[in-house]
């Protein structure tokens, strides 16, 4: 099947596919849209069962960045890469540089920052092999932390925002005593649990490594919950904060809770959920804008900035969410239907 007939394309600017047999490494890039600037997204390695797993997550992952972008004011597109592997066990440095090579053949049309299964040391090594990497260095963070150019707090404090607004619209109260599950204790999903867990909120966790969940545990005084249950406790609110589309028609069956807002990228397994959901009273904050967090930091951390223009652009997630379900309830529309409409307004052309 070509990649034009992929039910996931999208008119996708430009993807390309590169196997280095040396390496191992086997890779795919997509370039959504870049009518807003050069396409930015982040390097993702997973061990994707089959290469069109890999390709129909790194299309949707992609066009997303685009709408992502565009909802935070950025000028900048929507790009993304994937990895084919377990960055546990087939993660080499001769890899990495590989895949910068690969990120330098695209001379520009894709910028590579971090993701799932990568980390700073990761990008610091594809970028001995292209000028197209950013997230390697940094000089400002919300909080006034020393900066090392990983993303993922500003990207889990604005998802904290994010949960925080959502809870406010649905419940009109805070999250102190609310009761959340959290799909996913990475680098992201664990940080959000620290927020949630200083405001009051009771936690739920999950996970596949046990390190994480144990952690969460000793800490954050979360109960852990298995993978396949999380989703269906009777909860206040569920955050995705793993891979994407597990907000399914099975899942969406089985959901108590009244809010969805998390991390994770693609949330929604078809479009459609967004209706179903909003005809079971269930608030649901679009991912793109909810976890814009990381591509607000990089942009920040190539210009003249601070740590307190840093922080404002963050919080302004919460007022974009905020407009999104009062237009929602107005029109009587699924909240990603009209956040998708916002978007396109500022990059189509």
């Amino acid at each position: 099947m070509s990649v034009f007939d992929h039910i996931e394309f999208d008119e996708h600017e430009h993807v390309a596919f590169c196997h280095d047999k040396e390496t191992g490494l086997k890779a795919i890039i997509a370039v959504h849209n870049s009518h807003l600037g050069p396409a930015l997204g982040g390097c993702r390695m997973w061990p994707y069962a089959s290469s069109e797993e890999a390709l129909n997550d790194v299309l949707r992952l992609s066009k997303g960045m685009t709408y992502k972008a565009a909802m935070a004011n950025l000028s900048q597109g929507g790009g993304k890469a994937v990895i084919i592997g377990d960055p546990r066990v087939h993660k080499t440095p001769e890899m990495m540089r590989a895949m910068g090579r690969f990120v330098e053949s695209l001379s520009g049309k894709y910028i590579s920052a971090e993701d799932s299964g990568m980390s700073v040391s990761d990008l610091k090594l594809m970028a001995e092999e292209s000028t197209y990497i950013s997230g390697t260095k940094a000089s400002y963070h919300f909080a006034g932390e020393e900066a090392d150019g990983n993303p993922a707090p500003s990207t889990a404090y604005g998802v904290f925002v994010g949960v925080k607004a959502s809870v406010e619209y649905k419940f009109g109260t805070s999250l102190k005593g609310k009761k959340v599950a959290i799909q996913g204790l990475g680098h992201v999903g664990y940080r959000l649990a620290e927020h949630l867990h200083r405001e009051g909120a009771e936690l739920y966790v999950a996970d596949i490594y046990p390190e994480s969940l144990n952690r969460a545990k000793e800490q954050l005084n979360a109960t852990i919950v298995s993978p396949q249950e999380i989703l269906m406790l009777d909860v206040d609110v569920v955050a995705p904060c793993a891979m994407g589309a597990t907000i399914n028609r099975q899942s969406v069956e089985a959901l108590k809770a009244k809010v969805i807002a998390g991390a994770a990228n693609n949330q929604l397994a078809t479009e459609d959920l967004g209706e179903v959901l909003r005809s079971k009273g269930v608030l649901y904050a679009p991912d793109y804008v909810i976890n814009a967090g990381g591509i607000i930091d990089i942009y920040h951390q190539k210009m003249l900035s601070s740590n307190e223009a840093l922080k404002t652009h963050l919080e302004k997630i919460g007022h974009t969410l905020r407009e999104i379900y009062s237009r929602a309830d107005e029109q009587k529309l699924a909240t990603n239907v009209v956040a998708n409409s916002l978007a396109e307004e500022k990059f189509r052309k």
